[in-house]
């Protein structure tokens, strides 16, 4: 099967290709893609894939996030890391005070681009914020939010779950971008 490059510098998503491709002959990149301004996942995740096969030449897959507020009328979307670099989690915190409605979900576009085709794949994660930071630091977060967001179903925050806890927790009405890209993969990429 041909090697598919993974191009990012974000530690946390790397510990996450290495459980959840596992059926996929891919490597890492590491390098930080510029990340265009936009609140589509699916744009940034588009021109950061094209970035990343300018760069190796080979087929490629970029994988960027976004964060959704119910209550904050989506509020921050892709704006993630900008949102944590001004405000952080404190910040989000602090909107939220005195909100009951705490609902929120990550949202995820995974794009592989092979020099000719681009394919993407989007997923979603429910789930609600914390009153306050909980939990401890892991190489395998992904943003700060892990501190903040508790899964759908769960009474705890990702910051909060043991690594098993994590790996096998049920993702209720959730869609998994990376599981959906290797079944495609496997399916149609020899």
């Amino acid at each position: 099967m041909n090697e598919v490059i993974f191009v990012t510098n974000n530690k946390g998503k790397i510990a996450s290709a290495k459980k959840r491709l596992k059926e996929v002959n891919f490597k890492i990149f590491e390098y930080d893609l510029e990340e265009p301004r936009s609140d589509d996942i699916k744009y940034i995740s588009k021109y950061k894939v094209m970035e990343a096969y300018k760069l190796v030449k080979k087929p490629c897959i970029s994988l960027d996030s976004g964060f959704w507020i119910e209550e904050l009328n989506g509020f921050p979307r892709a704006f993630v890391n900008f949102t944590l670099d001004t405000i952080g989690i404190k910040g989000i915190l602090k909107l939220m005070e005195g909100k009951t409605n705490r609902n929120c979900k990550f949202t995820e576009c995974l794009s592989y681009y092979d020099g000719k085709e681009l394919h993407q794949f989007m997923g979603a994660d429910n789930g609600t914020i914390s009153k306050e930071i909980l939990g401890n630091d892991t190489d395998k977060k992904w943003s700060d939010l892990w501190y903040i967001y508790i899964p759908y179903g769960y009474n705890k925050t990702l910051a909060q779950m043991t690594d098993k806890e994590r790996d096998s927790r049920v993702k209720y009405n959730s869609i998994d971008s990376m599981a959906e890209f290797a079944k495609w993969y496997k399916a149609n990429v020899k």
